[in-house]
C-alpha cells in the first residue's frame, strides 16, 4: 500500500487507474499515502489538467448527464417566476444580486432571465453573477447567454456572490458534486474510507484507526457493522454561509438536487460517463462524480445561519404547485408539433418514478419573510 501504512481493503479487488489522472493520483498516493474520498473527488472533478470540469463539457446529450434545464424550458421559467414573486414579497428591493452556482451550459439562467422580462423593475434591479470554475463551461455559458437582457459577469469563487445587497441564488445540481467523506462502521468504531494505490492500481481501503469520538445524527438510526455514512462538510459550511447572508441582507435561495432527508445509511457516491454508470476508480477524469445530498443536514445548517428553511419537498410537487401543467398546456398549444415532447418533458421532471421524487427542493429565506410559493 502507498506510503507504507497498513490499510484494510474493504471493497473487493482494486480497480485499474488507466487514465492520465488515474496515474497522477496513483503517484500522489504512492508518494504521500492514501487520500480520503473527498480529496479523490476534488481531483477527479477539478484537477486543472485532467479533471472532468477542466477538460470537458460533461453536461448535455453529448456529455455524461442531462440536467432539468436541458430537459425543458419550463423548469427555468418557473424558477424565474418564483424569484420574481419572492422579490415582490420582500418589497421589491431596488438592487439585488442574482447568482447561480454551477450554471452548466447556461440554459437555466437563460430561461430564468426570459421569465424575468415579465417584470421590468425586477430585471433592472439585477446584478447577475455566474459562479463557474471551468473555463470551458464559462465559454459555453457565454455563448448561450449572448442575448441576455441584462449584463452578466462570471467568477470562479463562490464568495463573490456575497456583498451588501439582497442575494437571490439558485443552485441546481451543484451540491451533489461537492466533496463528501465516507465512514464505515466496524466493531472498533467508525473508520474513514480512503483511496489507496497498489502498483498504480487504485482501490478503496479503511483507515486503520477509528475516528475518536465520531458519532452520526440520531435520525439515521442504529448502524450495523459495514454501514456507510456520508457527510459533506463543504456543503454544510456553504449552506450556512448562504443562510447567514440572506438572514442579514435579504433575498432567497433555491437548492435543488437529488438527495434524501437524512435517514438510514448507505453509499451514494457514483460515477457517470456518457449517461451510464461507470466504475468509480477506473478512469478518474473521464466520468462525472456525484453523491446524494443530505437535505436534513443542509436545513440544519440554514437554521444555524439564522435563516428559515422551507422543505425539502419533492421536485415534482414543487413544480406542480407552481402550475407546470398549465405552462405545459400553453407551450403545447403554441407548438402543436412538439406537444408530445412537451408532455414527455413534463413527465420526466415531475413523475415520481423519474425526477419527481428523487430530486428535492429546499428554499432559504430571511426569518421575517413570508412563506414562498410552492413550499
Amino acid at each position: 500500500m502507498g506510503g507504507g501504512r497498513l490499510f484494510l481493503l474493504v471493497r473487493g479487488e482494486p480497480e485499474t487507474g488507466v487514465s492520465p489522472l488515474g496515474q497522477k493520483i496513483a503517484r500522489l498516493i504512492e508518494a504521500q499515502g492514501p487520500i480520503p474520498v473527498s480529496q479523490f473527488m476534488m481531483l477527479a472533478l477539478h484537477d486543472p489538467e485532467h479533471g472532468v470540469y477542466a477538460s470537458r463539457n460533461a453536461i448535455g446529450r453529448e456529455g455524461d448527464f442531462i440536467t432539468a434545464p436541458e430537459i425543458s424550458q419550463m423548469f427555468g421559467e418557473l424558477l424565474g417566476l418564483w424569484l420574481v414573486e419572492v422579490w415582490r414579497q420582500q418589497d421589491a428591493p431596488k438592487k439585488i444580486r442574482l447568482a447561480e452556482l454551477g450554471p452548466g451550459r447556461g440554459t437555466l439562467m437563460k430561461d430564468v432571465l426570459r421569465a424575468a422580462r415579465l417584470d421590468a423593475q425586477f430585471l433592472a434591479a439585477l446584478d447577475v453573477v455566474l459562479i463557474e470554475a471551468s473555463p470551458a463551461l464559462q465559454a459555453v455559458q457565454n455563448a448561450t447567454l449572448k442575448d441576455s437582457p441584462t449584463a452578466l459577469r462570471w467568477s470562479a469563487k463562490v464568495e463573490d456572490v456575497f456583498g451588501d445587497m439582497p442575494l437571490f441564488l439558485i443552485a441546481n445540481e451543484f451540491f451533489d458534486a461537492l466533496p463528501i467523506h465516507q465512514y464505515v462502521k466496524t466493531e472498533s468504531g467508525w473508520h474513514e474510507r480512503m483511496v489507496t494505490s497498489d502498483d498504480g492500481k487504485l482501490g478503496f481501503a479503511l483507515a486503520p484507526m477509528a475516528v475518536p469520538g465520531f458519532t452520526v445524527p440520531e435520525s439515521r438510526g442504529d448502524a450495523e457493522n459495514g454501514a456507510v455514512f456520508e457527510t459533506s462538510p463543504a456543503s454544510i459550511a456553504l449552506a450556512e454561509e448562504i443562510a447567514a447572508h440572506i438572514a442579514q441582507q435579504g433575498g432567497a435561495a433555491l437548492l435543488i438536487d437529488y438527495g434524501h432527508a437524512g435517514t438510514g445509511f448507505g453509499e451514494t457516491l457514483q460515477a457517470i460517463a456518457r449517461h451510464r454508470s461507470a466504475p468509480l476508480l477506473e478512469s478518474p477524469g473521464t466520468a462525472d462524480l456525484s453523491a446524494h445530498v443530505d437535505f436534513a443536514a443542509l436545513a440544519e445548517a440554514v437554521a444555524r445561519g439564522g435563516a428559515s428553511a422551507y422543505g425539502p419537498v419533492a421536485q415534482g410537487a414543487f413544480l406542480q404547485a407552481l402550475n407546470i401543467e398549465h405552462r405545459a398546456e400553453q407551450l403545447a398549444k403554441k407548438n402543436p408539433p412538439h406537444a408530445k415532447a412537451i408532455q414527455s418533458a413534463l413527465q420526466r421532471l415531475t413523475a415520481p418514478d423519474q425526477m419527481g421524487n428523487l430530486f428535492k427542493v429546499l428554499a432559504v429565506l430571511p426569518p421575517t419573510a413570508p412563506a414562498p410559493p410552492g413550499l
